[in-house]
């Protein structure tokens, strides 16, 4: 697979739906980096090692050292927004990062002017966007979007391009009969149906023109039968859904721990306060319930209690995510996790994180742009399981169950890497060295 893979000459373009808190923090985050006015810290396409061989060979190089990734320095942004601030008056009115790195590095920012966006305000109550496309129909918006993709390509010179999802958590809506086949969905963009949502839109333009597409948020998107099916048409790596930061990040480290020894979990209550745009989209009950639906997902599927009913088998899991503006993107979690050990005997686990969402977002938004460019020039189409190291929900192919287990996503991670570039792959076995030791003796 190694022979196949296409060099990562030239520009990428990393695209970004929504210039928020998030996106505005990676963008002016890589700037800083490229200046040396700070380091990539939780990007692994910058800073995680990866270990080739057996232990005794000694070799962990860096993962950007391994794999032909695409630098840091050939990274081109851009994107949309329903407001029209550039990246630099974004990321101020976001106050995520200190406004002594963003004026070090305010002009490049204020360089990138979003694109008019692509928004249904059914679709979000609690945003009134003003920067904003207008067309007769969806089918027409969509193909502004396509325009507007190849229009950055060219006007930056750009070689590749991908696609990352930052924007808002959209109202909670089900598959239905438009989403089943590219016919079905292309007819219902034509019609303006209304199970067709903007980041649908945006899903559909990038993988009918063969841009890789991920998606950081709990929308239902790009994990629709048409969208899958277009992707292997066209030969897309499409990814979701999500992005896996605070709380989740805690219970995808915690649970497969718990579920490792065995021990009982009777009730895990959690609760979130966030004052930044994302916690205002998520007052609305409907924008709510996508969230709430994608965080409750994570237990059920480490924990199994269909196949561990004594230990899991009662288990209540609570989610609740409050709107608090004077915290800003500065979210505060609290977890209480009711467990039980030896003979039935109940103890407690009490977790306060009070962590940055975004900060913890960004290199997500990164690795994963990296990564899917890496995907597209390996001729790797479809859904890309071995990503689900950065979601919350991550998609899968029809009818699999999702690994939430944080450890095994990564294992995976690593492992698909090493396939890719001809190494073994590890399992941790290692009962090789000590039948070795024992011939030897």
């Amino acid at each position: 697979m190694k022979e196949q893979i296409q060099p990562a000459n030239g520009k990428l373009g990393i695209l970004l739906p929504g210039l928020g808190a998030v996106a505005t923090t990676v963008i002016a985050g890589v700037v800083a980096v490229n200046k040396g006015l700070a380091e990539p810290i939780g990007a692994l396409t910058q800073m995680g090692n990866i270990r080739l061989g057996k232990r005794t060979e000694n070799r962990y190089p860096l993962i950007k050292d391994f794999v032909p990734l695409a630098p840091l320095q050939d990274v081109v942004f851009g994107g949309w927004d329903v407001y029209s601030d550039n990246v630099y008056e974004a990321a101020m009115n976001a106050k995520v990062l200190e406004a002594s790195l963003l004026n070090a590095i305010k002009p490049e920012l204020e360089a990138i002017k979003p694109m008019k966006a692509v928004f249904d305000k059914s679709y979000v109550k609690n945003l009134d966007g003003t920067h904003i496309k207008q067309a007769a129909t969806k089918w027409d918006l969509a193909n502004e979007v396509i325009n507007d993709i190849e229009n950055f390509k060219t006007a930056n010179g750009c070689d590749r391009v991908v696609i990352v999802w930052c924007g808002s958590t959209e109202k909670y809506i089900e598959q239905s009969a438009v989403h089943e086949t590219i016919e079905s969905f292309e007819a219902g963009l034509k019609n303006n149906d209304p199970a067709i949502s903007p980041s649908m839109i945006y899903a559909y333009a990038a993988i009918k023109i063969g841009v890789p597409y991920a998606n950081g948020a709990p929308n239902l998107t790009c994990d629709i039968p048409a969208l899958i099916e277009l992707s292997k048409e066209t030969g897309t790596p499409i990814g979701g859904k999500d992005f896996k930061t605070g709380q989740t990040l805690m219970k995808t480290i915690l649970a497969p721990g718990l579920h490792a020894r065995a021990l009982g979990v009777r009730g895990w209550f959690s609760t979130n306060i966030l004052g930044n745009r994302d916690g205002l989209v998520l007052d609305d009950p409907d924008n709510f319930k996508t969230k709430e639906v994608s965080k409750l997902s994570v237990l059920e599927d480490i924990l199994q209690p269909d196949i561990n009913p004594k230990l899991y088998g009662d288990l209540y899991h609570k989610v609740r995510i409050n709107y608090y503006p004077p915290h800003g993107d500065n979210k505060e979690s609290w977890d209480n996790i009711d467990i039980f050990g030896w003979l039935g005997y109940s103890m407690q686990i009490k977790i306060n994180f009070l962590c940055r969402d975004s900060i913890l977002a960004a290199p997500i938004v990164l690795d994963l742009a990296i990564f899917m460019d890496l995907a597209k020039r390996a001729n790797m189409s479809g859904i890309q399981e071995w990503l689900s190291f950065y979601f919350k929900s991550p998609q899968t192919a029809p009818g699999l169950r999702p690994e939430h287990d944080i450890f095994k996503q990564l294992i995976k991670l690593q492992n698909t890497l090493r396939h890719m570039m001809g190494e073994d792959l590890i399992t941790h076995l290692g009962l090789d060295y000590y039948q070795d030791l024992v011939e030897a003796l």
